[in-house]
């Protein structure tokens, strides 16, 4: 019986995506800026937001993505254009909260709850609008479908190889960026944290924007 996918093919997507997986993008950016800004907790449930948003783009793919991108691009610039200003708008508002004189009690530095499903439509938001997605589904992931084959089996186990790839990755970056949070209680740190972390989700904006 035939494999589900190529071998050689499956062994060359890994290594392509391994390397994708690791490069610092909006995900991962944004990773490192909600577990400095919220803790553990929230980063890895923006993980598994972002990853949600990427089986949503394997979903589309499997419907045809690449012949609805080329009949309308313009719904998919739309919505690269609504993730960048939601972005920026995070990164803008980071910064406002760090220009703000203190006011005695330092916030919590982990998230409760209601910060926690924050963070899962905020990482759902943050990947669904990436335009990374569109040119991994349009460019990347086809030349290593393998036309013989039935393409469902193919793309689930490109998928389960891009979740546990862009999990471990984006689980990392977030858990490096909580690390910081329990220097987060000195105000002159958390200050100076808030606008780094608002500069990074600037540059994850500004990433998604330069591929429109």
């Amino acid at each position: 019986m035939n494999a589900p996918v190529d071998p050689h093919l499956y062994l060359a997507f890994l290594g392509v995506m391994a390397v994708m997986a690791v490069t610092p993008g909006p995900a991962n950016l944004f990773a490192v800026a909600t577990g400095a800004g919220r803790g553990r907790a929230a980063a890895l449930t923006a993980v598994v937001g972002m990853n949600a948003a990427t089986l949503v783009w394997f979903g589309a793919a499997a419907l045809g993505l690449g012949a609805l991108v080329a009949a309308l691009p313009q719904v998919f610039w739309l919505i690269a254009v609504v993730g960048a200003l939601y972005v920026a708008w995070l990164g803008l508002s980071a910064i406002l909260r760090a220009l703000q004189p203190e006011t005695g009690a330092a916030e919590p530095v982990l998230p409760s709850a209601p910060r926690r499903r924050g963070a899962l439509l905020d990482g759902f938001a943050v990947q669904i609008a990436n335009p990374k997605a569109v040119l991994f589904f349009t460019a990347v992931l086809p030349p290593f479908v393998d036309g013989a084959r039935p393409l469902g089996p193919q793309l689930i186990l490109f998928a389960l190889a891009v979740a546990l790839m862009d999990g471990l990755a984006m689980s990392a970056y977030g858990l490096g960026g909580a690390a910081l949070s329990a220097a987060l209680a000195r105000p002159g740190f958390r200050r100076g944290f808030g606008l780094a972390s608002g500069a990074l989700l600037l540059l994850a904006a500004a990433l998604i924007a330069s591929r429109l």
